[in-house]
Parts: structure tokens; C-alpha cells; sequence
């Protein structure tokens, strides 16, 4: 005979024989010190727990599920039980008492409540023991379930807790405000230098799957960069991140600042896309500085092209440089003009840089017969007076192609890579 599953504030049936059996469980009292008792002696870190804790809290929810067990066995409203176990939850989830170590004394008190019905069981007491079984194994769902609730419902409370006080103390720090006190209210720790990331994420290929809700996919993948990035810090990095990127302030003292290019890898592999980032190193103060400079880096490695991966500001100050408006930026970047009716003699300059200037890769990279690439470089000295075979005439040539490319880069238009 199989006995109804509980839910909510339904109740069990009683079966005489059940309530017979469960008579060895009805010295709450004594039973909840015995398993005290135990779970002090056995349950780590119940051992380590204050005596008032051991024989306050911790009795009163044991003796809350002993009286539980006896309720439903016996056909009783458990209601007020269950409810009483997940405060003790909420509680003990506030305090950091991991949810293995609560699991694991219910599981042993049941075991031992088990073993004293056993033990007052006869041979004929199968079907009887058989029922009893069953039902405290949906007893102990029940419990599980409780707790299991009540942390869930705690730890969402306390994430969105901190998700908003790290959001205000990131964004006054961006902005340049005092952040001792609300970071002192929210819990947050403030280093005193930082590594300002800002961040270029491109679309998920699902995003753009017609079959499939594209902001699904979008908050997804913003969702694992998310926890990658607390998981490598240790919930330390601050960040304001939206799907296609933004700002990640990582404390120097943190062992993840040590390798950021692996730090990037992470993010990279958990998006499952290749990300994009430029990094600024600053003093806390100087962090809306550092964070203005680090994603006008960004926006040149954009407008560049530049394969995905980590840009420091030493990797492209020339390029930063030349980048700036003005009228050097100007002339250097008028110094192509004359190649603009000859798109093949750009793309040999761009192809044969991006090579090292080494010909036969060139050549390979054009599909073209190595005597061609030569011809072609000597016509680009006649045309602009600056020879690509001089490292002179080719310093001004690479920088006529950054100032170039920036000057002509229009919102949303395509440009070719600098250099491939």
C-alpha cells in the first residue's frame, strides 16, 4: 500500500499501524539531545558551534523535525513545522553555515530515528516498517526541501544586496565620488590601485539564431562572463557590464591581476566568444581618468580592427598618438591619398607590414607571384614619395595607415583590418 505524497499543507493518511510504529520517536526531548549530542561530536562545524547555539537553535529544529516525522507519520497538519524550518534556514544562511552541513544532520538523525524503529520492530512487522519507510523518506524531502528553500530564497536576498551596493560604489568610483561609506555599508573592499578593463564583447552566434530569443542567448552569456569573473577575483573585481561590454575594475592586490591575459582567456572561454579588452593601470583616484583612457584605447583597437585580445596602452602608444586629432593626424593620414584609385597597392602596404615585411608571405597572403609584390611597393614610393624598402619611408608609411584608418572610421561603417 503506498502512501500519498505531502505537499504544501496537505496531510498524510493516518494508517493505525504507521502510528503504531512511530511510538519509539514521541521522547522528542530526549531524542533532540541525543542527536545533539551527536551532530556536536560528528557533523563538522557543529563541534566548533557555542554551547547557547548547540542548545538553543540547533535543539529546537532538531526537535522541530523530530516532531515533523511523528506528524506526518500520524496523519497531522506539519504546516507550522516546515514553516519553522525554513526561518531556522534563512537564519543559519545569514550566518554562513554551509547547506552540506545542515543536510547531512538531517540525514543522520533519520538514520538514527530509523534505526530506534527498527529496533522495537518484530518479523511481522514488515508491511508496518515497510510504510514507515516510506513515508519518512518523504518526511526527509520535505526537510531537505525547507532548507533548501530557505537558503535560495537568503542567498538571492543577500546577492541582490550586494549587486547593488557594488554597483553604486563602481559607479562612484567611475565618476570620480567618495565611496568610503556606502563601500563600508555594502561590504565592499576598496584597493588602493586598480586595473581598469574596459571590455568589447561581440554577439554569441545564437544571438543572431532566428530560431531562438537572441536576448535569451545575450543574457546567458553575460550571466557566465559574470560569474567567471567573480570566480577568478573571488568576488573582489567591480564591473558595470551590459551583453556588448563595459567597465571591470580589478584590485591590484588580487592574485587574478598577475596574468591578465589569462584573466581575458577566462572571460573569453566562459562567453564563448572572443573578447576584446585595453587596460589602464591607476591609482584608486585616478580611475575616471584611467577608465576614460582605457576605453579610448578601446575604441582605436575598434577602429583598427585588431584582433580580439588584451591592449595595453604601451602596446599602442604610437598609434594612440597618432590617433589624435589635429592636423598630424591630418597630414599623415593625406599621405595615402594618392593610393586611393589603386586599392590593390593599399592592401599590398597593409598585407606586406602585417607580414614583417617579409615578401614571400606577402605574396602568399595576395595569391600573387613574389616579383608582383615588388613591383607593386615600388609604385607605391612613386606615387607617395616615401620608399617601403627605407625604414624612413616606411615609418611614414605605417603611420599614414593608423592616422588613415582613424581619420576616415565613420559610426557603424566597416573598415578593412589595418594590418593582416
Amino acid at each position: 500500500m503506498s502512501a500519498p505524497m505531502y505537499s504544501g499543507s496537505a496531510q498524510l493518511t493516518s494508517e493505525p499501524a504507521v502510528q503504531a510504529i512511530s511510538t519509539p520517536l514521541h521522547d522528542v526531548r530526549g531524542l533532540s539531545r541525543q542527536l545533539v549530542d551527536h551532530f556536536a561530536a560528528h557533523v563538522a562545524p557543529c563541534g566548533t558551534l557555542p554551547g547557547d547555539a548547540l542548545r538553543g537553535e540547533v535543539t529546537v529544529v532538531t526537535r522541530t523535525c523530530l516532531e515533523l516525522a511523528t506528524g506526518v507519520l500520524e496523519g497531522r497538519d506539519v504546516t507550522a513545522k516546515i514553516e519553522r524550518l525554513q526561518r531556522a534556514g534563512a537564519d543559519w544562511a545569514r550566518e554562513g553555515i554551509p547547506i552540506g552541513t545542515i543536510h547531512r544532520a538531517v540525514h543522520d538523525g533519520f538514520a538514527r530515528g530509523f534505526d530506534l524503529i527498527l529496533g522495537t520492530a518484530t518479523p511481522d512487522d514488515y508491511a508496518r516498517v515497510a510504510v514507515t519507510a516510506r513515508r519518512l523518506l518523504e518526511v526527509l524531502a520535505t526537510i531537505d526541501s525547507a532548507f533548501a528553500v530557505a537558503y535560495v530564497r537568503e542567498h538571492r536576498a543577500v546577492a541582490a544586496e550586494h549587486h547593488s551596493a557594488v554597483h553604486t560604489v563602481t559607479s562612484a568610483l567611475l565618476a570620480g565620488h567618495s565611496t568610503s561609506t556606502m563601500a563600508r555599508a555594502g561590504g565592499v573592499q576598496i584597493d588602493g590601485a586598480y586595473h581598469v578593463l574596459a571590455l568589447s564583447i561581440p554577439a554569441h552566434p545564437g544571438e543572431s539564431d532566428a530560431s531562438v530569443d537572441g536576448s535569451v542567448v545575450a543574457r546567458r552569456k553575460l550571466r557566465r562572463i559574470q560569474s567567471e569573473l567573480a570566480r577568478r577575483s573571488a568576488g573582489r573585481a567591480l564591473s558595470l557590464l551590459g551583453s556588448d561590454g563595459g567597465t571591470v575594475l580589478l584590485p591590484d592586490s588580487d592574485p587574478a591581476a598577475t596574468d591578465l591575459e589569462a584573466f581575458l582567456d577566462g572571460l573569453s572561454t566562459a562567453a564563448q566568444v572572443s573578447i576584446t579588452a585595453t587596460v589602464m593601470h591607476t591609482e584608486t583616484a585616478g580611475i575616471p581618468d584611467g577608465a576614460e583612457r582605457a576605453h579610448e584605447l578601446l575604441d582605436m583597437v575598434h577602429r583598427l580592427e585588431c584582433t580580439p585580445g588584451l591592449y595595453r596602452f604601451d602596446d599602442l602608444a604610437m598609434e594612440y598618438q597618432l590617433t589624435r586629432p589635429g592636423p598630424g593626424r591630418e597630414y599623415l593620414g593625406s599621405l595615402l591619398d594618392p593610393l586611393d584609385e589603386y586599392p590593390e597597392l593599399l592592401e599590398t602596404l597593409r598585407r606586406h607590414i602585417g607580414h614583417d615585411l617579409n615578401r614571400r608571405r606577402t605574396a602568399r597572403a595576395l595569391s600573387v607571384h613574389i616579383n608582383t609584390v615588388d613591383y607593386r611597393l615600388k609604385r607605391i614610393g612613386q606615387l607617395t614619395g616615401f620608399d617601403p624598402s627605407q625604414p624612413s619611408g616606411l615609418w611614414y608609411l605605417r603611420s599614414a595607415l593608423v592616422a588613415r584608418t582613424y581619420r576616415n572610421a565613420l559610426p557603424g561603417k566597416h573598415f578593412e583590418p589595418l594590418f593582416t
